[in-house]
């Protein structure tokens, strides 16, 4: 008895379209993509191939091949699981490396080193003053979802292509066939500048994030000797800083004040409008400036760095170098002060908490934080506290009536990224306690709004400087006192998507007084008039800083 047509051809060449073996032929192609995008995937994001694009991925991934062989050589089923998981978590450890890598270089400048890590939770913490928690911890859960699905897929993948290749000889020979192109393509390549086909993108990311760890580690016995050599260890307090003796001394970080905010396009026109309203300002308050350029060790970020630099003389520019030098007993620019007779006061007004390291390190008399200030007025993005009310507050607190001479370093943080909401300048006598500000934030664009766009970011990052410096000039403007003096300067240039990628690691400096003596000590430095650095004006490493105001102003043995 003859079968029905349509039975026939369910037992024939259709078969190969039925649903099962349509489901299993699409899932072994899911399989295979996998296998070859995911762990080249690290190249694209490290490497120059990224320029490449698509075609960056096309490549034998040797972490794949491995993997295939391993799984095929192996009889235990369940060694193979835990190897094809051991496979997915790797891929998955080396693409989040290549991604914070990433990460690093177009925000502050710098690859990532395993020593960094701690820095992440700083990086999450401006996400979280740009979104808000809420977003913030969802993009935290879906980051930590993707790269389990990505590690799961992985060894799933593995494990499917691994049963196929064993099943059919076919399969193997094809196995056999791309080691061998590899290993061929591998030679080859030692020889040809262009992309090779043999690739281990995977292993290279984890291996380069390994040896630059090492490397930066390696280089604290250069660090060590920095802060040895101390030409000021031994000089007495008597003859440190005579020159400034009775003058109320002032260094005031502005946040990401780089050189693109005096020279960048669409940037420079109005912060050099604040700059040269704030000269003829200050001329007519018997102010005199003169400024130059600081080489910073950090770009786009970790601000600190900047400040253990300036401060001590040695070149920071990374976190074991910091944590080694406030570890030592290095002489800083707080403590010159201090042991000089001046009162030391640290105003940082981003901080919530205890800054252990103003005690422990630089000893400050006095740590002045968010808390405590009496601010009554809402939060602008990173900026807990506007710059005037930070300015406003000091000037209060610290110069008000007879007081002894104080130095502090004041940490303007309104121009910090995300540069939105951004606050607007008040008339002094209203700032009051901040409640004033309650309305500005709903008139600005929110981060949200102003992050979709890179042209817009630059304004907004010109907007939030020139709104730092009209700070300062209205801090210098209402507050009589003839011993003033201030230093003025940027921590480092913002990150990338506003300075580009080859931007330099230089800052304006300024320093403002009303004494000529002041200017009299530092006349061989040959910095510019005015507030804005030139061309031609000196450009020092930041860590020359200390050294030569040290000289200019102390009487030395």
């Amino acid at each position: 008895m003859s079968m029905p047509l349509r039975h026939r051809s369910a037992r024939g060449s259709g078969l190969w379209l039925s649903p099962r073996r349509g489901r299993g032929a699409a899932g072994l192609v899911l399989a295979i993509a996998a296998l070859v995008a995911l762990p080249l995937a690290p190249g694209l994001l490290v490497t120059d191939r990224s320029s490449l694009g698509l075609t960056g991925l096309v490549g034998i991934p040797a972490e794949s091949l491995l993997i295939v062989l391993l799984l095929l050589i192996l009889p235990w089923r369940s060694v193979r699981r835990v190897l094809a998981g051991i496979f997915g978590v790797f891929v998955t450890a080396a693409l989040a490396l290549a991604a914070i890598d990433r990460g690093f270089r177009a925000t502050v400048g710098t690859p990532f080193v395993l020593v960094d890590g701690p820095q992440l939770g700083s990086a999450y913490g401006v996400v979280v003053d740009a979104v808000g928690a809420f977003l913030a911890e969802l993009l935290l859960v879906g980051l930590v979802c993707a790269m389990l699905a990505c590690a799961t897929l992985l060894a799933w993948a593995a494990l499917r292509v691994a049963d196929v290749v064993r099943r059919h000889a076919a399969g193997r020979v094809v196995t056999a066939g791309l080691a061998v192109v590899w290993l061929v393509a591998g030679v080859l390549a030692q020889a040809s500048a262009s992309v090779p086909l043999a690739a281990a993108a995977s292993v290279g990311a984890v291996g380069a994030t390994v040896s630059r760890t090492e490397r930066v580690l390696a280089e604290q016995a250069a660090v060590a000797s920095a802060i040895a050599v101390d030409p000021f260890a031994a000089v007495p307090p008597s003859r440190l800083l005579t020159g400034l003796r009775g003058k109320d001394v002032v260094f005031a970080f502005v946040e990401s004040y780089g050189r693109v905010a005096l020279e960048g396009p669409g940037i420079a026109d109005g912060v050099t409008d604040v700059l040269r309203a704030g000269d003829a300002s200050l001329t007519a308050e018997g102010y005199t400036a003169r400024s130059a350029w600081l080489t910073s060790p950090t770009f786009g970020g970790l601000s600190w760095l900047a400040h253990g630099t300036l401060q001590t003389g040695v070149w920071t520019p990374t976190q074991p170098a910091y944590d080694q030098l406030v570890a030592s007993d290095r002489l800083s620019l707080t403590r010159a002060f201090g042991a000089a007779g001046w009162r030391t006061v640290s105003d940082v007004p981003s901080d919530t908490e205890a800054w252990a390291i103003g005690s422990s390190f630089y000893r400050y008399d006095s740590l002045v934080d968010a808390t405590g200030v009496g601010y009554r007025g809402p939060p602008f993005g990173y900026a807990r506290i506007p710059d005037q009310f930070t300015l406003k507050h000091f000037a209060d607190t610290e110069l008000t009536g007879p007081h002894d001479p104080v130095m502090a370093e004041i940490d303007l943080v309104s121009s910090h990224t995300p540069w939105a909401p951004l606050p607007q300048l008040l008339p002094w006598e209203r700032i009051g306690d901040g409640s004033a500000y309650d309305p500005q934030p709903g008139q600005s664009a929110t981060a949200g709004t102003v992050w979709q766009s890179p042209k817009t970011v630059q304004r907004f990052y010109g907007q939030s400087v020139q709104y730092s410096l009209g700070s300062l000039l209205s801090f210098l403007e209402n507050v009589d006192d003839p011993n003033l003096v201030v230093v003025v300067l940027g921590d480092h240039q913002p990150a990338a998507i506003v300075s580009g990628a080859d931007a330099s690691r230089d800052v304006p400096i300024s320093i403002i007084a009303r004494d000529p003596a002041v200017f009299a000590a530092i006349g061989g430095w040959g910095w510019t008039r005015g507030l804005h650095p030139g061309e031609n004006s000196p450009v020092w490493r930041m860590d020359a800083f200390r050294n030569r105001l040290l000289t200019a102003f102390s009487d030395r043995p």
